[in-house]
């Protein structure tokens, strides 16, 4: 028969902190980004938009790894999960790099918000309209602080988030199964 041993149960209890920890910080660094857009008035570029999908996916699944460690689900299962939140996680410090790459010009970003807009001509209406419209550029820090731009604040938060996660995993590889009678 398997039993875990002593260090099990406090294994789980890493691992479940470690868990919410990432759900935590990560529905913060959301409700900081919709602070930012809705009450301070900074819109979003597009690649700001994109670097909101790994929270979107990680705030989830690191809620249901925090249910299944103390569910005492099985180690694979949990492990796995801290795997796939590390690798959200790292997408999406991935996104933020090239995103502060393109506000320092280190490359160039997406020509539909980072090139110029376009001269429609002069005729009235909707060209009007549309030359008068302001796009949100992604090359153009419209907020920094101690010189990081907000797509640096979320490399960084990006990357404890996954050093979080990798901590999880070892807490549970760290899980011993003894045999006993």
């Amino acid at each position: 028969m398997l039993v875990r041993t002593d260090g099990a149960s406090g294994s789980n209890q890493a691992a479940r902190m470690a868990a919410i920890v990432i759900a935590v910080v990560g529905a913060a660094t959301i409700l900081g980004a919709y602070f930012f857009q809705f009450v301070v008035g900074l819109a979003p570029c597009p690649l700001c938009l994109g670097q909101r999908i790994p929270y979107h996916v990680g705030i989830p699944l690191a809620a249901l790894v925090a249910i299944a460690a103390a569910r005492q689900a099985p180690r694979p299962w949990l492990i796995a999960g801290f795997a796939a939140l590390a690798l959200v996680m790292l997408i999406g410090a991935g996104l933020g790099v090239y995103h502060s790459g393109v506000e320092w010009h280190f490359w160039q970003g997406p020509q539909d918000c980072s090139g110029g807009t376009p001269n429609f001509g002069a005729r009235g209406g909707v060209l009007d309209k549309l030359n008068n419209a302001r796009v949100v550029r992604c090359d153009e820090a419209p907020w920094r602080l101690f010189g990081l731009s907000l797509a640096g604040y979320n490399v960084l938060i990006a990357l404890a988030l996954a050093a979080v996660a990798v901590w999880g995993m070892r807490a549970v590889a760290r899980t011993r199964i003894a045999n006993s009678e």
